[in-house]
């Protein structure tokens, strides 16, 4: 007997990626979608495919996506972002995974990631194993603000099948998101007693950079792969500066 499957997403203003990830979803038993108060025709959008709708407030990647699980009817998930697509490979193997009498815990999944229609495979992005697919009842996501993961308690399988992630449309896309992680990070890094250094500054950037395009080979991703190494550099550079600049002006316990 197969075990039915909620597919879950959290979204904010999607309108663009959404139906095409949405219309990949049609093998799962029930789709939940979160979205975060979206301005654009996102909730419009979802409701055409999804058997549930809800709206709640921003709380971070780890907060947001455990509420979508929590809402799910049912205790096998499969977890996909807005930019992703499941193929019908990934789809079949998913449910013959559903009918083994005793499958694990969760179940990692490789992503193989473009800019607009270039296929990164190198600079550390591929195979890019996440934990996707999980019984809620032994599983759920990590309560950080950004690059969560899934924490799960017990065994951990690895599907064969891609999940095709469109990251981003253009390398122009990637500069925001840079932007909004490395704000989430600093915050959070900073609430648990983080703090960061002129060294960190100097050095971290550096060695992300030569990481990514030297020892990841991200030059064999051509043009991509340089800018990649770049902004992933960049994102270091900013993650440190702005924990650097809340410790700098944090208000102290006298003031």
């Amino acid at each position: 007997m197969r075990r039915p499957v909620s597919a879950v997403l959290i979204a904010y203003n999607e309108e663009r990626r959404l139906a095409a990830c949405l219309e990949q979803l049609g093998w799962a038993e029930e789709i939940v979608l979160v979205d975060s108060g979206s301005s654009d025709a996102t909730q419009e959008i979802a409701r055409r495919y999804a058997d549930k709708v809800v709206e709640l407030p921003w709380r971070g990647f780890g907060p947001q996506k455990q509420a979508a699980v929590e809402l799910a009817s049912h205790d096998w998930v499969f977890v996909v972002d807005c930019d992703e697509h499941v193929t019908p490979e990934l789809a079949a193997e998913i449910a013959a995974v559903m009918q083994h009498s005793e499958p694990k815990a969760g179940y990692d999944v490789p992503r193989r990631t473009f800019i607009g229609t270039k296929e990164i495979k190198h600079c550390g992005w591929y195979p890019d194993r996440t934990v996707r697919l999980f019984d809620r009842t032994r599983a759920g996501f990590s309560e950080s603000l950004v690059h969560e993961c899934v924490i799960v308690n017990g065994a951990v399988g690895s599907l064969r099948h891609d999940l095709l992630h469109y990251s981003y449309a253009g390398i122009g896309e990637m500069v925001p998101k840079i932007i909004r992680y490395s704000d989430l990070w600093s915050q959070q890094m900073y609430a648990v007693g983080r703090r960061s250094s002129g060294t960190d500054l100097l050095i971290r950037p550096l060695a992300a950079f030569i990481k990514t395009y030297l020892l990841k080979c991200g030059f064999l991703d051509g043009v991509e792969g340089m800018a990649i190494a770049v902004t992933t550099a960049f994102l270091t550079f900013l993650k440190y500066a702005k924990l650097w600049e809340l410790s700098r002006f944090a208000p102290t316990e006298n003031q």
